[in-house]
């Protein structure tokens, strides 16, 4: 048997998008953009839900639950990124790679479960709404939430553990632009069959199980949908519905073409930008999409600007 070079790592190296020199600066301000655009977008949505006690309902309390995540998930994988572009150094320590891949895996494995969750509340809303209220009641409520969180940080921790506990050959360097499970499991100088099959298991629990649950209560919705008699009804429903899909297509496509590929694709490079559409660009829409067209929503922001604009003007008057 011959033993692995084995070296104790206390730093890795990101590549980055270094092999794309010329366009290094683009991918920076697209990042950039969209991860202001995300924590603009998510925060207006959880002030407005809490001060707003009409959005008091079980959907934006879920949105809510999404929009917190969302700013988490995108944190995680964007922020180093772009502070490392800032100071020009692309390191990281082991212990602080060790948090950014479970902040990442527990944050995406969330929102994996709470959509497929959100996408139960409108089949109850729409399809049964006689007993939604009854249904979706605040305890039941808080034990999908409660329960998608646990599930999710739960998963991420066996995934992180099971990865960082196999031996490095010393190779610190990540061909990625954050601690990403796969990147990092490729340094790994032993046997990785046991590894993979956790998270084979994992990825088939969290991925396109949930979506399955997400098309069947979208069929139902569209069913119900195709009996209202009302033609401008019928066209704005489908439009929401469209929308929705489309941002779980990207979500859950993108997750599934980077965790359920066959083992002997390399694919390191493709897996950036693919990392980029579920990191970066899903949270950003995630807002827009679901809440920000959302008539309810803008009269709701509309409500708060006009409440604020009052106390601005009225507070210098009355000095």
């Amino acid at each position: 048997m011959v033993k692995a070079n084995l070296t104790v790592i206390s730093n890795f190296i990101f590549l980055g998008f270094t092999h794309y020199p010329k366009v290094k600066v683009i991918i920076f301000v697209l990042c950039l953009l969209m991860y202001l655009i995300t924590l603009l977008g998510n925060i207006i949505l959880i002030s407005i839900t809490v001060l707003d006690s009409y959005l008091h309902k079980p959907m934006y309390f879920f949105l809510s639950n999404l929009s917190f995540l969302d700013i988490w998930y995108t944190s995680s994988a964007l922020t180093p990124m772009l502070a490392n572009f800032v100071s020009g150094k692309n390191t990281i320590s082991f212990s602080g790679c060790a948090v950014q891949m479970y902040l990442s895996l527990a944050m995406g494995s969330t929102e994996c479960v709470l959509l497929s969750m959100m996408a139960y509340d409108r089949y109850v809303a729409i399809c049964n709404p006689l007993r939604y209220a009854i249904i979706m009641n605040k305890s039941v409520c808080v034990q999908i939430a409660a329960g998608s969180w646990v599930t999710g940080c739960l998963t991420a921790l066996v995934e992180t553990m099971s990865v960082l506990h196999q031996s490095l050959c010393g190779n610190s360097i990540i061909n990625h632009f954050t601690c990403e499970i796969l990147a990092v499991l490729k340094l790994v100088c032993v046997d990785t069959s046991r590894v993979q099959l956790i998270m084979l298991v994992i990825s088939v629990l969290l991925l396109p199980m949930p979506m399955l649950l997400i098309c069947i209560s979208y069929a139902f919705i569209l069913s119900n949908i195709l009996r209202i008699s009302s033609v401008d009804g019928k066209r704005k429903a489908f439009s929401t519905c469209a929308a929705h899909l489309t941002v779980v297509v990207l979500f859950y496509g993108t997750a599934l073409s980077m965790y359920l590929k066959p083992s002997a694709i390399d694919s390191q490079e493709i897996d950036k930008f693919i990392a980029l559409v579920y990191a970066g660009l899903t949270p950003m829409l995630n807002p827009i999409i679901y809440s920000l067209r959302n008539k309810e929503v803008k009269t709701a922001v509309k409500k708060l600007l006009i409440r604020n604009s009052l106390c601005a003007f009225l507070i210098p008057s009355s000095k």
